[in-house]
Order: structure tokens, then C-alpha cells, then sequence
């Protein structure tokens, strides 16, 4: 066997032992026993000792420096660029952080669900000291011989080539339009929303239809219900998770297919980049941008959500709206409120731009964690105008920060970006789109988003994938545009 060849196969091993934990992490956040949160900390532990010892094996340093990459073909010299990077971030970390990254940021998601549940951030606290020490730790290790800042170093992960002053310049672009379009919305008169109470299970049941309806494939995959609704696994094996509240079952619909896009995009991926670096999402910004296009542009649409009206009051039978065009604006309705998951197409990267200036000066050492939650409640009562009513609604609502993921908020917001240029590209190459929507019929944007973006994996750069699919450099320009159209069209200005 060639160099070539050892190195692909021990990587296909790790990456399968890399897909149990994520099994495990799955299992901790849908149906694990909340007493066992000791034991899979120590689990998570010993996996991420063995994952860690493979991905900073000095062969595979020495497989890389005898390969010729100009020998291969374009699809190898991808596989060969994501596992360089990969191992020369790897061989930055001791393995002693890394054991221990994994048992505290595991142990810290069930303190954290029980701080939330409390609302009691002194609760949480100490642990996330520790989360943030053990991060702050490793962008130190990971900043060496790069011009990264610490979060910049930590943001590699999630966006490859993405750095915070370029999004810090791109949100900069985004934000005044944002704050003038729900100025105008605000100033406007409100669509009347859904009444009545909404059985959990008739939502799982549409939920389940609607998965179905976007191309997701359930020989494949399953719906499981979580506390914060993820997609989780790759190739044959992709689950996600949802939610439902009797009260609104667009948490349910809406999440559903957001973590359906995810989904998709894994499934879509070549077969033959199964268990290889090119078996996955590219990064976080460009998976984003398949949830959102799927959650937002797709099924917040006029079309779909005529089809959707139909399906509601089969399911449910009177909803308190009596009219496909009122069931739109309902969908879209842009209201106060403090939770990111359940923001509107408008103020969703407000929440995004708040995380990611505060994430930012969290792992710079400019905010203690004791300050955080005056600062976020400050922040967000300039940013919304609303004053933080209890911290579930504040700083404890994400899971993201207590299990040490920062530099991802960012990405969310990204994946707009994205999503915005591509459903301009996708519109120009099929005009009659909704023509499909409003039968419920995806399959012509789906399609068209497999074969442009989702099949290819990691074959090229986060930008350079969308470059790819939209045959243009990615802006903010197309998706500022179609949220003014849209709401001006919903609210009448």
C-alpha cells in the first residue's frame, strides 16, 4: 500500500470512532439517565484520550511529508488538506486538555440544564470557570505560530479561513438595516396569530410528514425529542431531535425542518467520501446555510406555507385563522421576544451579533464570568429593548457556551449570509419554484441544492463551496434584500 493509502485508512478508523462518540452525545441529550452524567463524562473522557493519541499520531506526519500532493487527483488533495489541518491543530493540544475538555464540557451540559431549569446562574457558575478556562487554555496552544487572536484560534473549528474581524466587518453591514427593517415592522400593525392548543402528538405526526416532505430519508435517520433540538452523524447514520409546546407548534414545525437541512446536506454528501474528511459538512456556516434555506426561504414561504395551512387544520382542525394569506403572515409575525431558536426571520442575527461580541470578550479575558449576566441583560435591552425577565431568558438559554463551543455563534448568522445568496442563485436557475411549494413539493430545491452544494462535502472551502453553487463571491446584500421584500410585503410599507 501506498503512503497514501495507510494514511486514508487509519483516518477512516478514527473517524468511525469519532462517529460512536457522537452517538454518545447524542444518547446524553435525548434518552441518557440523568444519573448517569458522572459515568459519561469519564466515558467521553477515555474516548477523547484514544481519539486525541490517533489524531496527533506521529505517523501521520510522517505519511503527510512523504506524499507528493501534485500525484493526486483534486479529490485526494482534499482529503489530504483537511487532514493536515487536522492534525497540525492536533498535535498544539496536550492530550491531558483534550481528556479533560471532554469530561467537564460533558459534565457541564447537565448543570447547565439544571441552572436553566432553576434560573440560577451561581448554580452554574463554577463549571463554566472551568469551561472557559480549558478553552481559553487550548486557543493559546492552537494561536501558536498563527496571527489568530484566542477566539480566532477557536473559530477554526467551526469556519475554517473565517476570521472575527472579517465578520465583525460583514455584521457591521447587517446590523443597521436589521434594526431599521424591525423599526418599521414594529411601528406597523401585528398579523393575527394561531389559537387553540396544540396536541404534541399531532405535531410529531406532521413534524414527521414534513421531514419526509424535505427529502429527509428515515432508513437513514430518526426524530427524537430534545431539550435544544440538534442534528447529530453523518452518511448512514444522521438523527435529529426536535420540541414541541402545545402552545405553539411552530417550535415543532420549524425546528424540525431547520435540523432537517442539516440533515440532508450529510445524507446528500458522495458515498464514496464515507468516513473520510470529505464525509461531512464543510463548516458550520455553510451547514447553516442548508437549515436556514430549508427552514426559512423554503418553508416560511408564501408557497409552502399555503400547502402548510392545509395540513394544519387537517391536523388540528380550527386554528383561529381563516385564510392561506393570514396563515403567512402568522408564520412570519415579528414579535419581542427573548429566545434565539424561536426569533423571526428579522431579529434571529441580532441575537447572533450579541453572542458573538460578548463570546469574543469572554475568551479574551475582557469579561469575567461573574459579569456576564449583567452584561448580556444590558446588551440586550439596548439591542431588543426589552429588559431580561429571568436568566433561563438571558444568558443560560443556549447550550452552546456551557459545553465550550465558542466561536460557532458567529456561524448561525453566516449561514444566513449564505442561505441569502443562495436562494437568489437557486430562484435564477428554477423561476417556477413556487409553482412546486405550493403543492408541498420540495423536490425542486432540494434537488437543486444537493447537486450544486450538499453532494461535494468538504471537497472545497467553506467560501469557495458556495462560490461554487452560487457562481458568485457571498455578500450579505441578497439576504438584507429579500427580508426587506418579504416583510414590507407582510406588514405593508
Amino acid at each position: 500500500m501506498s503512503a497514501f493509502d495507510d494514511l486514508m485508512g487509519f483516518t477512516r478508523e478514527t473517524r468511525a470512532l469519532g462517529a460512536i462518540m457522537g452517538r454518545l452525545n447524542w444518547d446524553q441529550e435525548t434518552m441518557m439517565p440523568k444519573g448517569a452524567a458522572e459515568q459519561r463524562g469519564e466515558e467521553f473522557e477515555a474516548l477523547e484520550n484514544v481519539l486525541h493519541t490517533r489524531k496527533s499520531d506521529p505517523r501521520l506526519g510522517d505519511w503527510l511529508s512523504s506524499i507528493d500532493p501534485s500525484s493526486l487527483d483534486a479529490v485526494s488533495q482534499a482529503q489530504l488538506r483537511h487532514i493536515r489541518r487536522s492534525y497540525e491543530r492536533a498535535v498544539k493540544i496536550p492530550a491531558r486538555l483534550a481528556a479533560e475538555l471532554a469530561k467537564v464540557t460533558s459534565m457541564a451540559q447537565g448543570v447547565w440544564a439544571e441552572a436553566r431549569a432553576r434560573d440560577d446562574f451561581a448554580h452554574f457558575a463554577p463549571m463554566f470557570e472551568q469551561v472557559v478556562a480549558l478553552r481559553r487554555e487550548e486557543a493559546a496552544a492552537l494561536q501558536q505560530g498563527t496571527d489568530h487572536d484566542l477566539w480566532d484560534a477557536l473559530h477554526q473549528d467551526y469556519e475554517p479561513g473565517s476570521s472575527g474581524a472579517e465578520l465583525d466587518a460583514m455584521f457591521g453591514a447587517l446590523r443597521p438595516r436589521l434594526v431599521a427593517l424591525r423599526d418599521k415592522i414594529m411601528g406597523a400593525d401585528q398579523p393575527k396569530g394561531l389559537t387553540g392548543t396544540f396536541d404534541e402528538a399531532k405535531q410529531m405526526a406532521l413534524t414527521t410528514a414534513l421531514a419526509a416532505n424535505f427529502g429527509y430519508d428515515f432508513a437513514r435517520g430518526r426524530i427524537d425529542k430534545a431539550v435544544h433540538p440538534f442534528s447529530s452523524g453523518s452518511g448512514q447514520d444522521v438523527r435529529i431531535t426536535t420540541r414541541t409546546n402545545p402552545e405553539d407548534p411552530f417550535n415543532s414545525i420549524y425546528s424540525t425542518i431547520h435540523e432537517v437541512g442539516h440533515a440532508c446536506y450529510e445524507q446528500n454528501i458522495n458515498g464514496d467520501y464515507l468516513l473520510t474528511p470529505l464525509g461531512e459538512g464543510v463548516s458550520m456556516g455553510v451547514h447553516e446555510s442548508q437549515s436556514r434555506i430549508y427552514e426559512n426561504q423554503l418553508g416560511r414561504s408564501r408557497a409552502f406555507t399555503e400547502y402548510l395551512f392545509g395540513q394544519m387544520r387537517d391536523s388540528f382542525g380550527d386554528i383561529g385563522i381563516d385564510s392561506a394569506e393570514g396563515f403567512y403572515a402568522a408564520v412570519n409575525r415579528v414579535l419581542p421576544g427573548y429566545i434565539r431558536t424561536e426569533s423571526d426571520e428579522v431579529q434571529y442575527n441580532l441575537h447572533v451579533l450579541l453572542r458573538f461580541d460578548l463570546e469574543r470578550q469572554i475568551i479574551g479575558g475582557d469579561l469575567e464570568i461573574a459579569d456576564l449576566p449583567a452584561a448580556w441583560d444590558a446588551r440586550f435591552e439596548a439591542d431588543f429593548g426589552v429588559k431580561v425577565d429571568k436568566i433561563s431568558n438571558g444568558c443560560l438559554q443556549d447550550v452552546h457556551w456551557p459545553v465550550g463551543l465558542f466561536g460557532y455563534f458567529p456561524t448561525y448568522s453566516l449561514g444566513n449570509v449564505y442561505a441569502g445568496c443562495l436562494h437568489q442563485a437557486l430562484r435564477a436557475d428554477v423561476p417556477d419554484l413556487d409553482s412546486a411549494l405550493v403543492k408541498g413539493d420540495t423536490a425542486p430545491a432540494t434537488a437543486w441544492l444537493a447537486e450544486h452544494l450538499q453532494q461535494f462535502g468538504g471537497l472545497r472551502e467553506p467560501r469557495d463551496t458556495i462560490v461554487h453553487a452560487c457562481g458568485f463571491e457571498p455578500t450579505e446584500a441578497p439576504l438584507l434584500e429579500y427580508l426587506e421584500a418579504k416583510f414590507a410585503g407582510i406588514y405593508g410599507f
